[in-house]
């Protein structure tokens, strides 16, 4: 199999950071590094900030490239997640909501907003099935059951460089903070429904303004379902809105891992 290129899919996280400095440091090969941006209104903003103000610079000073995607339409034009959610004309939600069931809806947002641009990306710079691209995920050991074999993708094949060099998250740490890099907070949309409980009184507390916009946009996610006769979701399992659900500490959460199992997020 010929390989026409390689890339490390970049969240702008701890695990990817680490595949940064690995490859600063010539033990990761590596032709760019794809940060999906599902949108300025979209990503935590601290993510943004770490990646266009710490991770770019050190990348450039070590002659590596973060090149930041983002989805675009048949038309060209470019919709965000949160304005692909807060849609009237849109009905279908793509993130992964809690039913009444407490359990996660249809999430379509991974796959639109972060495997396919890269893909894209890819195709673009010659990937093909003859000649596949080498899609690089940063899951550390601890994480190993979020591997996948297929990438779903003809022209992409997967990789787990920090899996393959037995790195676990703290190592991760460990790496960033000897490059003399801050380590880079948790990266998600700031409106995932698999933000745990404690994150969403962080943002409560610490954020209040972003907060509010959660709250939002779950009441304009409901307004839509209301329209055509669907019944409420919620940002939590709580199944209640999100202002009252993060004041509800009687119990733990059913999904307190507060991530995207895909390895395309929170990396």
């Amino acid at each position: 199999m010929t390989v026409t290129l390689t890339v490390f899919s970049f969240g702008g996280g701890v695990q990817s950071t680490a595949a940064l400095v690995l490859a600063a440091q010539g033990e990761l090969q590596v032709d760019a590094f794809l940060f999906a941006n599902v949108g300025d209104d979209s990503e935590n903003p601290a993510t943004l900030r770490y990646v266009r103000e710490v991770a770019t610079p050190y990348a450039e000073a070590h002659g590596l490239q973060i090149i930041e995607l983002q989805r675009k339409r048949r038309d060209g034009s470019i919709q965000t997640l949160h304005a692909r959610e807060t849609s009237m004309q849109n009905r279908s939600i793509g993130i992964p909501v809690r039913m009444s069931n407490g359990a996660p809806g249809n999430r379509a947002c991974t796959a639109d907003y972060k495997i396919q641009p890269v893909a894209s990306w890819c195709y673009r710079h010659g990937a093909r099935k003859t000649k596949p691209a080498i899609t690089m995920l940063g899951i550390s050991l601890d994480e190993f059951q979020r591997m996948r074999n297929d990438s779903g993708i003809s022209y992409t094949r997967l990789a787990y460089p920090l899996i393959d060099q037995r790195l676990r998250r703290q190592d991760c740490i460990n790496l960033i903070e000897r490059a003399g890099l801050p380590v880079p907070p948790k990266s998600s949309c700031w409106f995932c429904p698999y933000h745990r409980l404690a994150t969403w009184r962080e943002m409560r507390d610490k954020e209040p303004a972003l907060f509010a916009q959660a709250v939002a946009l779950e009441q304009r996610i409901n307004e839509k379902r209301a329209r055509i006769g669907k019944d409420e979701v919620w940002l939590t399992d709580r199944r209640k809105p999100l202002d009252r659900a993060v004041g509800d500490a009687s119990q733990p959460s059913l999904f307190e891992d507060d991530a995207c199992e895909s390895g395309y997020c929170m990396v």
